[in-house]
């Protein structure tokens, strides 16, 4: 998300780089590229009208003109405003009320409210010890609630029990009971959507409210749809007071138009990005963090909060002590590699590193991608496990059998044995540090 909006800015700033004195001029020059870079990456009209207006008083100021390092001033102005323009702060679920905390999911068919509702269950139960009940009200749409089961229990949470034949009013005061009664914390309405937004659907989602009168009300929008997605969320703003949204699909989208318009149009947060299918693909939004992403300054706050989440540190305690021990096999280099794809892989990493850009687009270039993550995992799959623990004993005609087996080439078996004698060899050279060098070379905080 927001790459080619990225990749101009960069481009815009690097040839600010470097001068020692911005004029008037070359700041109205800068604007003037920065303006048709919002707009090539579908930002409203109005919204960078604003933010340019904002950026460029600023940025004609007496303390960016006399400043030491001027275009450096302006890139922290272009992320202040970034970040204003994006909702400043992130804003989380509002939950603190008497229990069921009801949030109520709404949005056009197809933009995946059905399988963010799973996501947000999964997440409250993960992250905040929540016990949710999904219940869905989609009578129109065939099997939507039967899918919405399915999904809870991928999730490991609690769904209504479904009764052919009931209306959706009717199911969202049974959902309330349910959830008083069992002792449910949040209750999560997964409503009908349609194709476009028509009369009958915005009645049917009024008459809902009333009776739920849910704590949040979070429209589910696909940021591939760019404007009408903008357009979309101030209709049904309008009309039923959303509280936050959520955009979908973020993983195909490289402008971001839709995420940076919809603050400033309808003044509702966006509270959560959705990158894929996976129930554990949802991210908070974080207006300075993405800021900082789309300025190519990193995320460094959401890879250790990533890292986190994914690094078993039992498993992460052992390989330090094997290390230090100077022993790492293939078995630890699989361990890596199944740790990296968790955390987003290679590019997801990268987008959160600053001053990534160039680096990246050489990868590009390399025809490098993530799919070399899931081959190196099915060599070292289709190794036996005195090969794992043994690299030395991998002669030509077990590389042979592994390709084989693995379905790769001998000349990939050779390249990852390679990596692996190099990291081998380096951890061999940490092993014999004492404990204040293992400090200082920065391998202790890796591994604490």
């Amino acid at each position: 998300m927001f790459e080619s909006l990225s990749d101009n800015l960069a481009k815009i700033f690097d040839r600010l780089k470097g001068r020692g004195f911005l004029s008037e001029e070359d700041v109205n020059v800068a604007m003037r590229e920065v303006r048709i870079a919002l707009l090539e990456a579908d930002v409203a009209l109005p919204v960078v009208k604003e933010f340019i207006n904002n950026v460029k008083a600023k940025a004609l100021g007496q303390e960016v003109i006399k400043s030491v390092s001027p275009s450096q001033m302006v890139v922290k102005i272009v992320q202040d405003e970034l970040t204003v323009m994006l909702g400043s702060d992130n804003t989380e679920l509002s939950l603190a009320v008497s229990p069921p905390a009801v949030i109520m999911m709404v949005g056009l068919q197809g933009s995946g409210k059905t399988t963010t509702s799973a996501k947000i269950a999964l997440r409250l139960k993960e992250k905040q010890n929540k016990k949710t009940l999904l219940a869905s009200l989609d009578v129109a749409r065939p099997a939507a609630q039967e899918q919405l089961a399915i999904l809870a229990t991928q999730a490991g949470v609690s769904s209504l029990t479904i009764v052919k034949g009931e209306n959706p009013v009717a199911i969202a005061k049974r959902a309330m009971q349910t959830a008083k009664l069992e002792g449910f914390d949040v209750l999560i309405l997964d409503t009908a959507g349609r194709l476009h937004i028509d009369e009958a659907l915005m009645q049917e989602l009024t008459d809902i409210k009333k009776i739920a009168n849910p704590v949040e009300t979070l429209l589910v929008a696909d940021s591939l749809t760019g404007q009408d997605a903008v357009n979309v969320a101030d209709h049904f703003h309008k009309k039923l007071t959303i509280t936050g949204i959520v955009l979908t699909r973020i993983d195909g989208d490289n402008r971001g138009g839709a995420a940076l318009s919809m603050r400033s149009v309808t003044g509702c947060p966006i509270k959560f990005l959705g990158a894929g299918e996976k129930l554990s693909e949802l991210e908070e939004f974080h207006p300075d963090r993405i800021a900082s992403r789309i300025l190519d300054m990193g995320d460094i706050v959401s890879l250790v909060e990533r890292a986190a989440e994914n690094i078993n540190h039992e498993q992460a305690e052992k390989l330090a002590k094997r290390v230090q021990k100077g022993i790492f096999d293939l078995n630890d280099l699989a361990d890596q590699l199944k740790t990296i794809r968790k955390m987003g892989g290679v590019g997801g990493l990268m987008g959160m590193l600053p001053g990534m850009k160039k680096i990246k687009s050489q990868l590009a270039e390399s025809n490098v991608d993530e799919s070399i993550l899931i081959r190196q995992e099915a060599i070292i799959s289709s190794m036996t496990k005195k090969e794992r623990k043994d690299a030395h004993i991998i002669n030509a005609s077990r590389r042979k059998r592994i390709a084989a087996g693995s379905g790769t080439s001998v000349q990939d078996v050779n390249r990852l044995l390679k990596q692996y004698q190099s990291m081998s060899m380096m951890m061999k050279k940490v092993s014999k540090m004492d404990k204040k060098s293992f400090m200082r070379s920065g391998m202790g905080k890796l591994f604490s």
